[in-house]
């Protein structure tokens, strides 16, 4: 039997039902003879609580202060699932994120992982043991308490699987695995039997929800092997994966949503050399990330760039942008945060002309206006007015979907 590293999310554990259902779920897989580390994120909204709680206290807190909060949420769920595993009967231990080894850069509220010392997980697996670690966290080299940014968890799993060379990383949610869309929103979406990691990372980055981006990337460079499924339907899950099966007739593997986006143009760019280098390196000094980037034809000597960011760094890149208006010589600055991103995704894009035409032509036959476009190898990504945002998703999948059914 195998080492298998399971993670669950805080829907998972949100109330002590669940969390006795989740002790149920590592017991048997213990059972079945497999040595089982097991990653818990906070439970429910607790980190959303604690967040509030902060607010109420001092809005302004250091990141480092809270961190130092933020992580006792991931404490409280290993401990009591830990209890509910002793009561059924099985040995188990539960350990922080610096208990378990878990070493990382110093960026309080966003670190990333440098290193895990696994040598207290490895010895209490040769004792026989459940071994519980809290997600989301680690330690830097001041001994503080580090959180790894929202969705962490799925990183700590999928590292911890990494470093311990586990057999299988699952990711237990409230989803039976990855779906074609938002099950939520385009009740035809289908459930998908694979998905191969460049996919996957496509569509968590671009606002599928299932697995955080970071994760998806270290599974693929340390080749984990990926199952993401349900915690409340013990079904079969998708299988993350190199190589996944082609989807039938259709190149596309799914279609995805993102309305965490902000739109800036810069209108009256003199048309010269070294201007988007001027822009973007201005930004990325300030850590500010960018998407699309779109850029006008010049006119008369002046052009304009249009581009996006996240809605969190929308005023702080228009106030950086105005602070350097003499530097970068442009007439003035557009923005708006009334928009959202929708995307498709699909491995065999590539190599079948016409795909982008088709998502194009949902959208016009549902009378939605494209207002800028992004393609990779992969992915086809058009800003549309946030209004608009589900019944593109909708009509878009339909498109792709519904030939395969017929329809």
């Amino acid at each position: 039997m195998g080492l298998i590293v399971q993670k669950f999310g805080g829907s998972s554990v949100a109330d002590s039902d669940k969390i006795r259902n989740v002790a149920r779920i590592i017991t048997e897989t213990y059972r079945r003879g497999h040595k089982v580390v097991v990653v818990l994120s906070a439970q429910g909204d607790t980190t959303d609580d604690l967040i509030a709680k902060a607010n109420e206290i001092n809005p302004k807190a250091s990141k480092r202060e809270m961190d130092m909060l933020l992580s006792t949420g991931e404490q409280i769920s290993c401990a009591l699932c830990a209890m509910a595993i002793e009561r059924l009967g099985c040995p188990v231990v539960s350990l922080t994120g610096w208990q378990a080894g878990m070493k990382t850069n110093s960026v309080y509220g966003n670190a990333a992982i440098k290193r895990i010392d696994a040598e207290r997980v490895l010895a209490e697996l040769d004792k026989n043991a459940i071994v519980i670690v809290t997600g989301f966290q680690g330690i830097n080299k001041y001994d503080d308490i580090t959180t790894l940014g929202r969705g962490g968890s799925d990183t700590s799993a999928v590292a911890l699987a990494a470093v311990l060379k586990a057999d299988l990383c699952q990711i237990y949610t409230d989803v039976d695995g990855v779906y074609t869309a938002d099950p939520r929103l385009v009740k035809d979406a289908r459930k998908l039997d694979e998905i191969t990691f460049d996919e996957m990372l496509e569509l968590a980055t671009l606002g599928a929800q299932v697995l955080h981006n970071r994760s998806v990337e270290m599974a693929k460079r340390y080749n984990v092997k990926l199952e993401v499924l349900s915690s409340f339907s013990g079904q079969p899950g998708t299988k993350v994966k190199e190589v996944a099966k082609g989807m039938e007739k259709t190149h596309v593997s799914g279609v995805a949503k993102d309305k965490n986006v902000a739109r800036l143009a810069l209108v009256g760019l003199e048309d010269e050399p070294g201007i988007a280098f001027k822009i973007f390196s201005l930004l990325a000094k300030n850590n500010i990330n960018v998407d699309i980037i779109l850029q006008s034809i010049g006119r008369e000597d002046s052009k304009d760039i249009s581009f996006t960011v996240a809605k969190d760094d929308m005023e702080s890149a228009r106030a950086l942008l105005e602070e350097n208006r003499e530097a970068i010589h442009f007439d003035r600055i557009d923005v708006s945060d009334n928009i959202a991103k929708v995307s498709i995704v699909g491995a065999g894009m590539v190599h079948n002309p016409g795909v982008a035409a088709t998502m194009f032509e949902a959208l016009f036959n549902a009378g939605i206006n494209i207002h800028m476009i992004s393609t990779s190898e992969i992915k086809v990504s058009v800003l549309v007015d946030a209004a608009d945002a589900d019944k593109a998703v909708q009509v878009v999948h339909s498109k792709f979907y519904g030939e395969i059914n017929g329809q």
